[in-house]
């Protein structure tokens, strides 16, 4: 894994790379109700993990507000917040995913051969663990240049260098968790992977809740460090048990001149991604440290608020990823084209429902959620300001989500040995396309931060965010194409037409309705509801799959309306003849 040339793991004889997959039989076609079942696990476990973070956030926000304290904690919480997506859900699962995928693939054609799972993992882990260690002990040596670098203008730099020792121990925790997690979920093993922020959170606040009072805004930092370390914990059984050879599987077996071949350079561009997408982070924070103290909590509050939205569109990929990463292993484009546009409908669903609803309600939500102790009125409307700006940019965040996982997964971290070298010049660059699609839009980003923060502070900072993502999902839409996934561009965006016109026509209706009560559950209940029935209803009225799917399913499930040809409308009827 530290050299260019690839390392080759013995494997059984592969069939040709083009060669048409064999009909899923029951060993490898998912159970039927099987994404059901598995998005309703991942979406609870996950709403309690959003819960307790939400959780996590009012505690921070109950006692320590925002001020410079808590900006000082929140630069430190760029190594975690830059960890997470690099090595839990982004960067790790676009590479393990897709190769644990191709090696759960040769162990279904050749099950009497030597388990390329096992051998994956050998020849993988131990680099990984070396890698991650290293980061972390950089990332806590360094920490006084981190803080200079990120937040230059930030009152208390000290506060912030010890915050941030202290979570730099989360960089190889994260790092485990997300190999793990990947593991598991090529393997169709949803349930530990879904419940690594609840044991995430709960070590947060239970450091948080006894010994804030003690050590301050410290406390958060031990508790993510605390945290992180219950996160990899929670998946080591499960990832032991999915290990265990099956039946019949022997240890050792005659070895072939075929093989599975590693890859490691093809983590450059994933990794040029994931970072170049974490620096929009960056920037709020180096810019928004110029501002008065607060801003860069206020972003932060409203960051976190927003982000449920486009996380709970991104679970309908956390599932559905791992079958299309065995469709493109298997050379099956057409049934991971669909997939894809399917994801890529109901993502924007959810989240422009969600748009929609931060759109009407922001205000009495922030009220609801953080305004007590010493988080103040003012700082509910800076809040809401923000949230409200943020939510341009959910959708191409969401999008981005659903493509970057395909177009990963078409040049994996392995390969089949049989399968031609990607050795073109033209295909290699097309590796990178991704990272150059967010650096531009980054430069959108920086160019509108930088134009619009000296008049509008905070919200220049958010504007400039949603412009850039969006920005880079218009881009990356076009490059999935490019990559080889022949999406049907016309239907993807006629729908998500007919999605944005509900959306917009469900936030024109419930504005309105949260501003007529001054209670913040109230509002929000109101606001909310009346959003929810505008969307469906209008998302219905024009035609949006994705919206008139589940609504007649539940009028299915309320019972049929009485019409002229239903068995209701027919039993007054005089029978014929009479």
């Amino acid at each position: 894994m530290t050299t260019d040339r690839p390392t080759t793991l013995s494997t059984p004889a592969l069939p040709a790379p083009r060669q048409a997959p064999p009909a899923p039989g029951p060993a490898t076609a998912p159970r039927r109700g099987f994404l059901a079942k598995a998005f309703g696990v991942t979406a609870v476990l996950s709403a309690a993990g959003s819960a307790l973070g939400l959780l996590r956030d009012l505690l921070l926000a109950r006692c320590f507000g925002a001020n410079q304290g808590t900006d000082a904690f929140l630069v430190a919480w760029t190594v975690p917040e830059t960890a997470a997506p690099l090595l839990i859900e982004d960067a790790m699962s676009f590479l393990m995913v897709p190769a644990f995928a191709l090696a759960l693939v040769l162990r279904e054609e050749h099950p009497d051969g030597p388990d390329p799972v096992r051998q994956l993992v050998r020849a993988t882990l131990p680099w990984l663990l070396l890698a991650l260690s290293t980061l972390s002990l950089a990332a806590a040596v360094g920490a006084p240049q981190l803080v200079a670098l990120l937040a230059p203008g930030l009152a208390n730099p000290g506060l912030a260098v010890t915050c941030t020792r202290i979570t730099a121990i989360t960089v190889l925790p994260f790092g485990v968790a997300g190999y793990l997690a990947a593991a598991l979920r090529a393997h169709h093993r949803f349930t530990a992977p879904a419940g690594i922020y609840v044991a995430y959170n709960l070590g947060i606040l239970g450091v948080l809740l006894t010994c804030q009072a003690l050590w301050g805004v410290r406390s958060a930092a031990i508790g993510v460090a605390a945290g992180s370390l219950l996160m990899a914990g929670l998946l080591v059984v499960p990832f032991l048990r999915a290990l265990r050879p099956g039946t019949g599987r022997p240890g050792t077996g005659r070895r072939s001149r075929n093989a599975l071949v590693l890859i490691p350079l093809a983590l450059l561009p994933v990794a040029g991604f994931t970072l170049t997408r974490q620096a929009q982070v960056f920037i709020e924070r180096f810019l928004g440290s110029a501002l008065p103290p607060g801003t860069i909590s206020h972003l932060n509050y409203a960051a976190k608020v927003s982000q449920l939205a486009m996380t709970a569109g991104i679970l309908i990929c956390t599932v559905t990823f791992p079958l299309v990463a065995r469709a493109l292993a298997a050379g099956d484009l057409t049934a991971a084209r669909d997939r894809v546009e399917k994801d890529l409908g109901q993502a924007a669903a959810v989240v422009l429902l969600g748009t929609a609803f931060l759109m009407a309600c922001a205000p009495s939500v922030v009220a609801l959620l953080f305004e007590r102790g010493a988080f103040g009125p003012r700082d509910t409307a800076a809040t809401a300001a923000v949230i409200r700006v943020y939510s341009f940019g959910l959708l191409a965040q969401a999008l981005i989500g659903v493509m970057i996982r395909p177009y990963f997964s078409l040049r994996p971290v392995v390969r089949r040995a049989g399968d031609p070298s990607p050795e073109d010049g033209g295909r290699r660059l097309l590796d990178w396309y991704p990272a150059a699609a967010m650096a531009f839009g980054l430069v959108v980003t920086v160019a509108v931060g930088l134009l619009a923060t000296p008049r509008f502070g905070a919200l220049g900072l958010a504007a400039g965010n949603a412009a850039g993502i969006t920005t880079t999902a218009a881009l990356l839409l076009h490059g999935l194409v490019l990559r080889g996934i022949p999406l049907r561009l016309r239907r993807v965006l006629g729908g998500h037409a007919r999605l944005l016109a509900a959306a917009a026509g469900a936030t024109a209706l419930g504005l309105p309705a949260a501003g007529l009560v001054a209670d913040p559950l109230f509002s929000t209940a109101l606001g909310g509801l009346t959003v929810a029935l505008a969307f469906a209803v209008l998302g219905t009225g024009l035609g949006a799959r994705e919206v008139r799917g589940p609504v007649r399913a539940a009028l299915r499930v309320l019972g049929p309306v009485p019409g002229p040809s239903s068995p209701v409308a027919e039993e007054g009827k005089p029978p014929h003849g009479c």
